[in-house]
Protein backbone atom coordinates (compact mmCIF):
# COMPACT_ATOMS: atom_id res chain seq x y z
CA UNK A 1 0.00 0.00 0.00
CA UNK A 2 1.16 3.51 -0.74
CA UNK A 3 1.22 6.32 1.58
CA UNK A 4 -0.86 8.96 1.73
CA UNK A 5 0.76 12.44 -0.65
CA UNK A 6 1.26 15.58 2.21
CA UNK A 7 0.87 17.39 -1.19
CA UNK A 8 -1.92 20.37 -0.94
CA UNK A 9 -2.89 22.13 -3.73
CA UNK A 10 -1.93 25.28 -4.52
CA UNK A 11 -4.66 27.17 -3.56
CA UNK A 12 -4.42 25.76 -0.05
CA UNK A 13 -0.75 26.43 0.48
CA UNK A 14 -0.97 30.04 -0.26
CA UNK A 15 -4.05 30.44 1.69
CA UNK A 16 -2.33 29.06 4.54
CA UNK A 17 0.95 31.48 4.24
CA UNK A 18 -1.43 34.24 3.73
CA UNK A 19 -2.53 33.71 7.06
CA UNK A 20 0.64 33.13 8.73
CA UNK A 21 1.46 37.02 7.20
CA UNK A 22 -1.24 38.60 8.62
CA UNK A 23 -0.62 36.64 12.12
CA UNK A 24 2.88 37.73 11.83
CA UNK A 25 1.68 41.55 11.10
CA UNK A 26 -1.16 41.07 13.96
CA UNK A 27 1.58 40.00 16.45
CA UNK A 28 3.77 43.19 15.68
CA UNK A 29 1.33 45.58 15.56
CA UNK A 30 0.57 44.89 19.21
CA UNK A 31 4.04 44.75 20.45
CA UNK A 32 4.66 48.07 18.87
CA UNK A 33 1.49 48.88 20.68
CA UNK A 34 2.89 47.66 23.91
CA UNK A 35 5.98 49.49 23.54
CA UNK A 36 8.16 46.68 24.24
CA UNK A 37 11.91 46.72 22.38
CA UNK A 38 14.01 43.55 22.70
CA UNK A 39 16.50 43.55 26.16
CA UNK A 40 19.87 45.55 25.29
CA UNK A 41 22.30 43.46 25.56
CA UNK A 42 25.12 43.86 28.54
CA UNK A 43 28.18 45.71 26.89
CA UNK A 44 30.30 44.65 29.70
CA UNK A 45 33.44 46.40 31.30
CA UNK A 46 35.45 48.17 28.65
CA UNK A 47 38.80 47.55 28.24
CA UNK A 48 40.25 50.45 28.83
CA UNK A 49 38.85 50.57 32.63
CA UNK A 50 40.89 50.17 35.48
CA UNK A 51 40.28 47.04 37.79
CA UNK A 52 38.59 45.37 34.89
CA UNK A 53 39.76 41.95 35.93
CA UNK A 54 38.54 42.38 39.62
CA UNK A 55 35.29 43.85 38.42
CA UNK A 56 34.84 40.79 36.29
CA UNK A 57 35.35 38.59 39.19
CA UNK A 58 33.21 40.25 41.55
CA UNK A 59 30.19 39.86 38.94
CA UNK A 60 30.85 36.06 38.32
CA UNK A 61 31.02 35.51 42.07
CA UNK A 62 27.76 37.14 42.52
CA UNK A 63 26.27 35.16 39.69
CA UNK A 64 27.61 31.91 41.58
CA UNK A 65 26.07 33.37 44.67
CA UNK A 66 22.78 33.68 43.12
CA UNK A 67 23.05 30.33 41.08
CA UNK A 68 23.46 28.75 44.72
CA UNK A 69 20.40 30.92 46.41
CA UNK A 70 17.94 29.45 43.34
CA UNK A 71 19.33 26.02 44.00
CA UNK A 72 18.83 26.45 47.53
CA UNK A 73 15.44 27.92 46.98
CA UNK A 74 14.31 24.85 44.41
CA UNK A 75 15.68 22.41 47.16
CA UNK A 76 13.30 23.72 50.00
CA UNK A 77 10.43 23.70 47.43
CA UNK A 78 10.99 20.67 46.63
CA UNK A 79 11.23 19.47 50.45
CA UNK A 80 7.76 21.46 51.19
CA UNK A 81 5.94 19.30 48.10
CA UNK A 82 7.18 16.21 49.72
CA UNK A 83 6.14 17.23 53.13
CA UNK A 84 2.35 18.10 51.92
CA UNK A 85 2.55 14.91 50.20
CA UNK A 86 3.68 12.81 52.56
CA UNK A 87 0.65 14.39 55.10
CA UNK A 88 -1.68 13.62 52.66
CA UNK A 89 -0.48 9.95 51.97
CA UNK A 90 -1.11 10.08 55.67
CA UNK A 91 -4.42 11.58 55.89
CA UNK A 92 -5.73 9.76 52.90
CA UNK A 93 -4.33 6.45 54.80
CA UNK A 94 -6.12 7.56 58.28
CA UNK A 95 -9.29 8.21 56.40
CA UNK A 96 -9.16 5.05 54.84
CA UNK A 97 -8.15 3.00 57.85
CA UNK A 98 -11.22 4.87 59.83
CA UNK A 99 -13.86 4.34 57.01
CA UNK A 100 -11.98 -0.10 57.10
CA UNK A 101 -12.56 0.45 60.70
CA UNK A 102 -15.86 2.09 61.37
CA UNK A 103 -17.89 -0.53 58.76
CA UNK A 104 -16.08 -3.10 61.39
CA UNK A 105 -16.05 -1.91 64.21
CA UNK A 106 -18.87 -1.30 66.84
CA UNK A 107 -19.68 2.08 68.41
CA UNK A 108 -17.82 1.46 71.22
CA UNK A 109 -14.33 1.42 69.35
CA UNK A 110 -15.42 4.57 67.27
CA UNK A 111 -15.95 6.22 70.53
CA UNK A 112 -12.41 5.22 71.75
CA UNK A 113 -10.92 6.53 68.45
CA UNK A 114 -12.43 9.83 69.00
CA UNK A 115 -10.78 10.19 72.19
CA UNK A 116 -8.20 12.62 71.09
CA UNK A 117 -10.21 16.21 69.69
CA UNK A 118 -9.45 19.23 68.39
CA UNK A 119 -9.09 22.59 69.87
CA UNK A 120 -13.03 24.00 68.11
CA UNK A 121 -14.21 21.12 70.05
CA UNK A 122 -16.76 21.96 72.77
CA UNK A 123 -15.37 19.20 74.69
CA UNK A 124 -12.36 20.56 75.21
CA UNK A 125 -13.63 24.21 75.73
CA UNK A 126 -15.74 22.68 78.77
CA UNK A 127 -12.29 21.10 79.74
CA UNK A 128 -10.38 24.75 79.72
CA UNK A 129 -12.81 26.46 81.19
CA UNK A 130 -13.27 23.63 84.56
CA UNK A 131 -9.32 24.64 84.47
CA UNK A 132 -9.54 28.37 84.70
CA UNK A 133 -12.45 28.24 87.30
CA UNK A 134 -10.02 25.68 89.14
CA UNK A 135 -6.80 27.84 89.01
CA UNK A 136 -8.65 31.20 89.74
CA UNK A 137 -9.21 32.69 93.53
CA UNK A 138 -11.51 35.43 92.11
CA UNK A 139 -13.99 34.85 88.99
CA UNK A 140 -15.10 37.48 86.81
CA UNK A 141 -17.95 37.07 85.31
CA UNK A 142 -18.30 39.54 82.20
CA UNK A 143 -22.41 40.66 80.96
CA UNK A 144 -23.26 42.67 78.32
CA UNK A 145 -25.02 45.51 79.81
CA UNK A 146 -27.34 45.31 76.74
CA UNK A 147 -29.06 42.05 78.12
CA UNK A 148 -27.38 41.33 81.75
CA UNK A 149 -29.75 38.37 82.19
CA UNK A 150 -28.92 36.86 79.06
CA UNK A 151 -25.65 36.40 80.16
CA UNK A 152 -25.33 35.06 83.24
CA UNK A 153 -24.97 31.38 83.79
CA UNK A 154 -26.67 29.65 86.78
CA UNK A 155 -24.66 26.72 86.14
CA UNK A 156 -21.30 28.53 86.49
CA UNK A 157 -22.60 30.84 89.55
CA UNK A 158 -23.54 27.44 91.45
CA UNK A 159 -19.96 26.46 90.63
CA UNK A 160 -18.03 28.98 91.99
CA UNK A 161 -20.49 30.13 95.60
CA UNK A 162 -20.05 26.29 96.66
CA UNK A 163 -16.77 26.04 96.22
CA UNK A 164 -16.19 28.27 98.97
CA UNK A 165 -12.81 30.00 98.41
CA UNK A 166 -13.47 31.55 95.72
CA UNK A 167 -15.33 35.24 95.09
CA UNK A 168 -17.25 36.04 91.98
CA UNK A 169 -17.46 39.51 90.62
CA UNK A 170 -19.89 40.96 87.83
CA UNK A 171 -18.32 43.10 85.15
CA UNK A 172 -20.82 44.73 83.32
CA UNK A 173 -19.15 45.32 80.08
CA UNK A 174 -20.11 47.45 76.91
CA UNK A 175 -21.67 50.13 79.09
CA UNK A 176 -21.75 52.96 76.40
CA UNK A 177 -24.36 50.97 74.46
CA UNK A 178 -27.16 51.31 76.34
CA UNK A 179 -28.92 54.80 77.95
CA UNK A 180 -27.75 55.89 80.98
CA UNK A 181 -31.09 55.63 83.51
CA UNK A 182 -30.98 51.96 82.03
CA UNK A 183 -27.55 51.45 83.26
CA UNK A 184 -28.12 52.29 86.63
CA UNK A 185 -30.90 50.13 87.20
CA UNK A 186 -28.83 47.42 86.03
CA UNK A 187 -26.16 48.26 88.72
CA UNK A 188 -28.91 48.71 91.25
CA UNK A 189 -30.56 45.37 90.47
CA UNK A 190 -27.40 42.88 89.98
CA UNK A 191 -25.15 44.83 93.47
CA UNK A 192 -27.80 43.17 95.43
CA UNK A 193 -26.36 39.68 94.69
CA UNK A 194 -22.67 40.05 93.72
CA UNK A 195 -20.49 43.04 93.77
CA UNK A 196 -20.89 44.68 90.45
CA UNK A 197 -18.18 46.92 88.04
CA UNK A 198 -19.37 49.15 85.62
CA UNK A 199 -16.59 48.72 82.60
CA UNK A 200 -16.12 49.84 78.91
CA UNK A 201 -13.11 48.64 77.56
CA UNK A 202 -11.02 49.72 74.81
CA UNK A 203 -11.45 48.76 71.18
CA UNK A 204 -8.71 49.52 69.37
CA UNK A 205 -5.61 48.42 70.87
CA UNK A 206 -1.68 48.27 69.37
CA UNK A 207 -0.36 44.70 69.09
CA UNK A 208 3.52 44.80 69.75
CA UNK A 209 3.58 41.55 67.30
CA UNK A 210 1.85 43.50 64.58
CA UNK A 211 3.73 45.59 61.79
CA UNK A 212 1.56 48.26 60.69
CA UNK A 213 1.76 50.29 57.35
CA UNK A 214 3.28 54.01 57.30
CA UNK A 215 0.08 54.74 54.78
CA UNK A 216 -2.58 53.09 57.17
CA UNK A 217 -5.55 55.39 57.56
CA UNK A 218 -6.53 54.15 61.20
CA UNK A 219 -4.02 54.63 63.62
CA UNK A 220 -3.94 51.31 66.14
CA UNK A 221 -1.85 53.12 68.26
CA UNK A 222 -4.98 56.01 69.32
CA UNK A 223 -6.81 53.70 71.84
CA UNK A 224 -10.42 54.91 72.49
CA UNK A 225 -11.38 56.06 76.40
CA UNK A 226 -11.42 53.20 79.01
CA UNK A 227 -13.95 53.37 81.77
CA UNK A 228 -13.93 51.26 85.12
CA UNK A 229 -10.25 49.84 84.88
CA UNK A 230 -9.36 51.28 87.74
CA UNK A 231 -11.90 50.85 90.04
CA UNK A 232 -11.68 46.87 89.27
CA UNK A 233 -7.52 46.95 89.38
CA UNK A 234 -8.35 48.70 93.45
CA UNK A 235 -10.80 45.73 93.71
CA UNK A 236 -8.41 43.50 93.00
CA UNK A 237 -5.30 45.08 94.56
CA UNK A 238 -7.57 45.15 97.94
CA UNK A 239 -7.91 41.77 97.77
CA UNK A 240 -4.84 41.04 97.57
CA UNK A 241 -3.96 42.54 100.86
CA UNK A 242 -6.77 40.98 102.87
CA UNK A 243 -5.23 37.31 101.26
CA UNK A 244 -1.93 38.16 101.54
CA UNK A 245 -0.58 36.29 98.87
CA UNK A 246 -0.57 36.44 94.52
CA UNK A 247 -3.84 36.01 93.14
CA UNK A 248 -5.30 34.67 89.63
CA UNK A 249 -8.06 36.07 88.06
CA UNK A 250 -10.13 33.98 85.85
CA UNK A 251 -12.37 35.77 83.07
CA UNK A 252 -15.49 34.16 82.05
CA UNK A 253 -18.47 34.63 80.32
CA UNK A 254 -20.71 33.59 76.91
CA UNK A 255 -19.17 34.27 73.67
CA UNK A 256 -18.60 38.51 72.81
CA UNK A 257 -19.00 39.90 75.90
CA UNK A 258 -15.67 41.22 75.49
CA UNK A 259 -13.45 39.20 78.21
CA UNK A 260 -10.43 39.41 76.42
CA UNK A 261 -11.08 43.15 75.68
CA UNK A 262 -10.98 43.26 79.65
CA UNK A 263 -7.83 41.55 79.88
CA UNK A 264 -6.29 43.49 76.93
CA UNK A 265 -7.75 47.00 78.82
CA UNK A 266 -6.01 46.33 82.02
CA UNK A 267 -2.90 45.20 80.70
CA UNK A 268 -2.90 48.41 78.79
CA UNK A 269 -1.29 46.30 75.49
CA UNK A 270 -3.04 43.56 73.16
CA UNK A 271 -2.32 40.35 74.90
CA UNK A 272 -4.95 38.17 74.20
CA UNK A 273 -6.38 38.02 70.37
CA UNK A 274 -10.19 39.78 70.18
CA UNK A 275 -12.26 39.54 67.14
CA UNK A 276 -15.79 39.86 65.53
CA UNK A 277 -16.22 35.79 65.59
CA UNK A 278 -17.00 33.88 68.19
CA UNK A 279 -15.27 31.56 69.70
CA UNK A 280 -11.54 33.37 69.33
CA UNK A 281 -10.34 32.03 72.71
CA UNK A 282 -9.88 28.22 72.90
CA UNK A 283 -7.65 27.68 75.52
CA UNK A 284 -6.79 28.94 78.65
CA UNK A 285 -4.14 32.24 78.59
CA UNK A 286 -2.39 33.85 81.42
CA UNK A 287 -1.63 37.41 81.53
CA UNK A 288 0.27 39.42 84.08
CA UNK A 289 -1.11 42.37 85.50
CA UNK A 290 1.69 43.05 87.83
CA UNK A 291 3.37 41.09 90.52
CA UNK A 292 0.57 40.35 92.58
CA UNK A 293 -2.54 39.62 90.18
CA UNK A 294 -2.79 37.08 87.04
CA UNK A 295 -5.46 37.29 84.97
CA UNK A 296 -6.57 34.06 83.32
CA UNK A 297 -8.32 34.41 79.98
CA UNK A 298 -10.81 31.46 79.33
CA UNK A 299 -12.99 29.76 76.21
CA UNK A 300 -16.47 31.17 76.38
CA UNK A 301 -19.45 29.26 78.24
CA UNK A 302 -20.55 26.34 75.98
CA UNK A 303 -24.99 27.36 76.08
CA UNK A 304 -27.34 24.24 76.35
CA UNK A 305 -29.55 23.09 73.61
CA UNK A 306 -32.36 22.98 76.00
CA UNK A 307 -32.05 27.26 75.83
CA UNK A 308 -34.37 29.06 74.04
CA UNK A 309 -33.75 30.46 70.37
CA UNK A 310 -33.19 33.37 71.23
CA UNK A 311 -30.54 32.20 73.76
CA UNK A 312 -28.85 30.26 71.07
CA UNK A 313 -28.45 32.77 68.65
CA UNK A 314 -26.83 35.41 70.94
CA UNK A 315 -25.42 33.42 73.39
CA UNK A 316 -24.06 30.10 70.98
CA UNK A 317 -20.80 29.17 69.90
CA UNK A 318 -21.73 29.83 66.32
CA UNK A 319 -19.01 29.85 63.45
CA UNK A 320 -21.18 31.92 60.90
CA UNK A 321 -19.52 31.28 58.08
CA UNK A 322 -20.10 27.28 58.55
CA UNK A 323 -23.74 26.89 60.00
CA UNK A 324 -26.73 26.27 58.17
CA UNK A 325 -28.73 29.30 57.18
CA UNK A 326 -31.58 27.43 58.55
CA UNK A 327 -30.43 28.18 62.11
CA UNK A 328 -29.42 31.53 61.22
CA UNK A 329 -32.52 32.66 60.08
CA UNK A 330 -33.93 31.23 63.35
CA UNK A 331 -31.66 33.46 65.61
CA UNK A 332 -32.68 36.16 63.54
CA UNK A 333 -36.50 35.49 64.11
CA UNK A 334 -35.55 35.08 67.65
CA UNK A 335 -34.32 38.51 67.86
CA UNK A 336 -37.17 40.37 65.55
CA UNK A 337 -39.66 38.96 67.67
CA UNK A 338 -38.20 40.12 70.98
CA UNK A 339 -37.70 43.56 69.84
CA UNK A 340 -40.31 46.87 69.35
CA UNK A 341 -40.85 46.40 65.26
CA UNK A 342 -41.32 50.26 64.74
CA UNK A 343 -37.81 51.19 66.52
CA UNK A 344 -36.25 48.43 64.25
CA UNK A 345 -38.02 49.66 60.99
CA UNK A 346 -36.11 53.46 62.46
CA UNK A 347 -33.31 51.50 62.64
CA UNK A 348 -32.60 50.05 59.42
CA UNK A 349 -34.73 52.73 57.96
CA UNK A 350 -36.75 50.00 56.33
CA UNK A 351 -40.75 50.27 55.40
CA UNK A 352 -43.01 47.93 57.24
CA UNK A 353 -42.21 44.15 56.97
CA UNK A 354 -44.38 40.93 57.13
CA UNK A 355 -41.82 38.95 58.29
CA UNK A 356 -38.35 38.03 58.59
CA UNK A 357 -38.10 36.79 55.20
CA UNK A 358 -39.18 39.92 53.95
CA UNK A 359 -37.50 42.23 56.53
CA UNK A 360 -34.64 39.95 55.41
CA UNK A 361 -35.02 41.17 51.52
CA UNK A 362 -35.87 44.76 52.13
CA UNK A 363 -32.45 44.95 53.95
CA UNK A 364 -30.15 43.30 51.22
CA UNK A 365 -31.95 45.73 48.59
CA UNK A 366 -31.03 48.51 50.65
CA UNK A 367 -27.25 47.37 51.73
CA UNK A 368 -27.04 45.75 47.77
CA UNK A 369 -26.16 42.71 48.84
CA UNK A 370 -27.51 40.32 45.68
CA UNK A 371 -26.89 37.42 44.02
CA UNK A 372 -27.08 36.76 40.35
CA UNK A 373 -29.89 37.96 38.89
CA UNK A 374 -30.51 40.55 41.40
CA UNK A 375 -32.02 38.17 43.90
CA UNK A 376 -31.39 39.31 47.45
CA UNK A 377 -28.84 37.58 49.59
CA UNK A 378 -30.80 36.85 52.67
CA UNK A 379 -28.31 34.13 54.11
CA UNK A 380 -25.33 37.16 54.09
CA UNK A 381 -27.77 39.82 54.97
CA UNK A 382 -28.89 37.37 58.16
CA UNK A 383 -25.20 36.58 59.11
CA UNK A 384 -24.24 39.75 59.02
CA UNK A 385 -27.28 40.92 60.97
CA UNK A 386 -26.13 38.37 63.72
CA UNK A 387 -22.71 39.52 63.87
CA UNK A 388 -24.50 42.86 64.68
CA UNK A 389 -26.54 42.20 67.39
CA UNK A 390 -23.12 40.21 69.21
CA UNK A 391 -20.89 42.53 68.63
CA UNK A 392 -20.87 46.19 69.45
CA UNK A 393 -22.65 47.71 66.55
CA UNK A 394 -26.50 47.85 67.39
CA UNK A 395 -27.28 50.08 70.95
CA UNK A 396 -30.37 48.28 72.75
CA UNK A 397 -31.21 47.71 76.05
CA UNK A 398 -33.22 45.28 78.60
CA UNK A 399 -35.37 46.34 81.50
CA UNK A 400 -34.48 44.36 84.76
CA UNK A 401 -37.21 42.48 86.11
CA UNK A 402 -39.59 43.99 88.57
CA UNK A 403 -39.20 41.80 91.60
CA UNK A 404 -35.38 40.93 93.29
CA UNK A 405 -35.78 37.22 93.71
CA UNK A 406 -32.65 35.41 94.38
CA UNK A 407 -31.97 31.92 92.22
CA UNK A 408 -31.51 29.02 94.55
CA UNK A 409 -28.33 28.52 94.98
CA UNK A 410 -27.81 31.65 96.42
CA UNK A 411 -28.59 32.70 100.26
CA UNK A 412 -28.34 35.49 102.35
CA UNK A 413 -25.15 34.12 103.52
CA UNK A 414 -23.75 33.28 100.51
CA UNK A 415 -24.25 37.05 99.64
CA UNK A 416 -22.70 38.16 102.86
CA UNK A 417 -19.65 35.64 102.14
CA UNK A 418 -19.04 37.38 98.29
CA UNK A 419 -19.66 40.61 99.35
CA UNK A 420 -16.94 40.53 102.66
CA UNK A 421 -13.59 41.39 101.08
CA UNK A 422 -14.53 43.81 98.83
CA UNK A 423 -15.26 47.87 99.93
CA UNK A 424 -18.57 48.39 98.52
CA UNK A 425 -19.07 52.10 99.25
CA UNK A 426 -15.55 52.86 97.36
CA UNK A 427 -16.92 50.69 94.53
CA UNK A 428 -20.73 52.35 94.57
CA UNK A 429 -18.49 55.66 94.33
CA UNK A 430 -16.11 54.55 91.44
CA UNK A 431 -19.32 53.09 89.56
CA UNK A 432 -20.80 56.82 89.84
CA UNK A 433 -17.98 58.29 88.84
CA UNK A 434 -17.49 56.04 85.86
CA UNK A 435 -21.60 56.74 84.97
CA UNK A 436 -21.15 60.37 85.19
CA UNK A 437 -18.07 60.54 82.98
CA UNK A 438 -19.10 58.69 79.98
CA UNK A 439 -21.22 59.27 77.12
CA UNK A 440 -24.75 57.78 76.70
CA UNK A 441 -27.20 57.28 74.03
CA UNK A 442 -30.38 58.43 74.21
CA UNK A 443 -33.24 56.10 75.36
CA UNK A 444 -34.76 56.87 71.72
CA UNK A 445 -32.14 55.76 69.46
CA UNK A 446 -31.88 52.21 71.83
CA UNK A 447 -33.82 49.85 70.56
CA UNK A 448 -36.02 47.98 73.32
CA UNK A 449 -35.43 44.47 73.86
CA UNK A 450 -37.05 41.74 75.90
CA UNK A 451 -34.57 39.41 77.62
CA UNK A 452 -35.02 35.51 78.05
CA UNK A 453 -33.70 35.33 81.58
CA UNK A 454 -30.48 33.72 82.27
CA UNK A 455 -29.05 31.09 79.59
CA UNK A 456 -27.86 27.29 80.59
CA UNK A 457 -24.75 26.57 80.32
CA UNK A 458 -22.46 23.30 80.47
CA UNK A 459 -19.82 23.52 82.19
CA UNK A 460 -19.00 19.85 83.27
CA UNK A 461 -17.05 18.20 80.32
CA UNK A 462 -19.13 14.85 80.98
CA UNK A 463 -22.66 16.58 80.35
CA UNK A 464 -21.05 17.46 76.58
CA UNK A 465 -19.56 13.48 76.06
CA UNK A 466 -23.28 12.60 76.76
CA UNK A 467 -24.37 14.69 73.83
CA UNK A 468 -21.95 13.32 71.34
CA UNK A 469 -22.25 10.12 72.00
CA UNK A 470 -26.05 10.51 71.38
CA UNK A 471 -24.49 12.01 67.72
CA UNK A 472 -22.31 9.03 67.13
CA UNK A 473 -25.27 6.65 67.70
CA UNK A 474 -27.71 8.49 65.66
CA UNK A 475 -24.66 8.34 62.80
CA UNK A 476 -24.18 4.92 63.30
CA UNK A 477 -28.14 3.98 63.10
CA UNK A 478 -27.63 6.22 59.93
CA UNK A 479 -24.95 4.23 58.73
CA UNK A 480 -27.01 0.53 59.75
CA UNK A 481 -29.94 2.14 57.72
CA UNK A 482 -28.15 3.07 54.79
CA UNK A 483 -26.18 -1.04 54.57
CA UNK A 484 -29.74 -2.28 54.99
CA UNK A 485 -31.03 0.01 52.50
CA UNK A 486 -27.80 -1.24 50.02
CA UNK A 487 -28.81 -5.08 51.29
CA UNK A 488 -32.60 -4.90 49.91
CA UNK A 489 -31.06 -2.79 46.62
CA UNK A 490 -28.65 -5.89 45.61
CA UNK A 491 -31.65 -8.46 45.40
CA UNK A 492 -30.60 -11.49 44.44
CA UNK A 493 -32.50 -12.40 40.33
CA UNK A 494 -34.89 -15.24 41.78
CA UNK A 495 -36.71 -12.30 43.89
CA UNK A 496 -36.52 -9.61 41.21
CA UNK A 497 -38.47 -12.09 39.22
CA UNK A 498 -40.96 -12.88 42.14
CA UNK A 499 -41.75 -9.54 42.03
CA UNK A 500 -42.26 -9.41 38.18
CA UNK A 501 -44.36 -12.27 38.26
CA UNK A 502 -46.49 -10.95 41.28
CA UNK A 503 -47.39 -7.63 38.90
CA UNK A 504 -47.98 -9.98 35.95
CA UNK A 505 -50.53 -11.47 37.97
CA UNK A 506 -51.83 -8.46 39.17
CA UNK A 507 -52.47 -7.07 35.83
CA UNK A 508 -54.25 -10.31 34.99
CA UNK A 509 -56.77 -9.57 38.12
CA UNK A 510 -57.35 -6.66 36.61
CA UNK A 511 -57.61 -7.53 33.23
CA UNK A 512 -60.07 -10.02 34.35
CA UNK A 513 -62.07 -7.51 36.42
CA UNK A 514 -62.56 -5.48 33.43
CA UNK A 515 -63.77 -8.13 31.37
CA UNK A 516 -66.15 -9.38 33.78
CA UNK A 517 -67.88 -6.01 33.66
CA UNK A 518 -68.51 -6.16 29.28
CA UNK A 519 -68.78 -10.30 29.54
CA UNK A 520 -69.00 -13.10 32.14
CA UNK A 521 -66.89 -16.20 31.75
CA UNK A 522 -68.21 -19.84 32.64
CA UNK A 523 -67.31 -21.37 35.33
CA UNK A 524 -64.91 -23.71 34.00
CA UNK A 525 -62.82 -20.99 32.90
CA UNK A 526 -62.51 -19.17 36.02
CA UNK A 527 -61.51 -22.65 37.68
CA UNK A 528 -58.78 -23.24 34.93
CA UNK A 529 -57.29 -19.87 35.23
CA UNK A 530 -57.51 -19.91 39.30
CA UNK A 531 -55.57 -23.30 38.96
CA UNK A 532 -52.97 -21.48 36.16
CA UNK A 533 -52.35 -18.67 38.88
CA UNK A 534 -52.24 -21.07 41.25
CA UNK A 535 -49.21 -23.45 39.52
CA UNK A 536 -47.64 -20.30 38.97
CA UNK A 537 -47.04 -18.96 42.35
CA UNK A 538 -46.14 -22.23 43.71
CA UNK A 539 -43.41 -22.27 41.40
CA UNK A 540 -41.99 -19.46 42.93
CA UNK A 541 -42.67 -19.78 46.51
CA UNK A 542 -41.83 -23.72 46.95
CA UNK A 543 -38.18 -22.93 45.98
CA UNK A 544 -35.54 -24.86 47.79
CA UNK A 545 -32.15 -23.22 49.35
CA UNK A 546 -30.78 -25.35 46.53
CA UNK A 547 -32.51 -23.96 43.66
CA UNK A 548 -32.22 -20.05 44.33
CA UNK A 549 -28.22 -20.92 43.21
CA UNK A 550 -29.45 -22.20 40.24
CA UNK A 551 -30.36 -20.99 37.06
CA UNK A 552 -34.23 -20.53 36.29
CA UNK A 553 -35.66 -21.85 33.49
CA UNK A 554 -39.20 -20.69 33.93
CA UNK A 555 -38.01 -17.22 33.57
CA UNK A 556 -35.90 -17.66 30.24
CA UNK A 557 -38.14 -15.85 27.88
CA UNK A 558 -37.14 -15.53 24.38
Amino acid sequence: LKKASKRLTCHKRYKIQKKIREHHRKVRKEAKKRGRKKPKKDPGVPSAAPFKEKLLREAEQRKQRLEKLKQKQKLNRQKEHEKKRKLEAKKNAAKNKEKAEGKESSGKSKAKTNKLLDKNSKKSFCRELKKVLEASDVVLEVLDARDPMGCRCPQLEQAVTCSGDKKLLLVLNKIDLVPKENLEKWLNYLKKEFPTVAFKSVTLMKDRTMVTKRRARVDLSRTTACFGSKCLLKLLQEHVKTQNKAIQVGVVGFPNVGKSSIINTLKGVRACNVGLSRGVTKSMQIVHIDKQTKMLDSPSIIADPSNSALALALRSIIDTEESGSADVLEGVDAILNHCSKQQVMMHYSIPDYRDTEEFLTLLAKKRRMLKKGGVPDIENVAKLLLCDWTGAKISYHSQPPGSQSLPPYLTEDKIAEMQGCFNLKNLEEENNTTVQALKFPSPASSIIFQSAGMANGTIEENEVIEQASQWQNMDISKEEEDEEEEEDFTESDDDQDDVEEENNVKEVTRKAKVGRQQTSPTNSEKQIAESDHSNSLSLNLDKTADEDDAYDFNTDYV
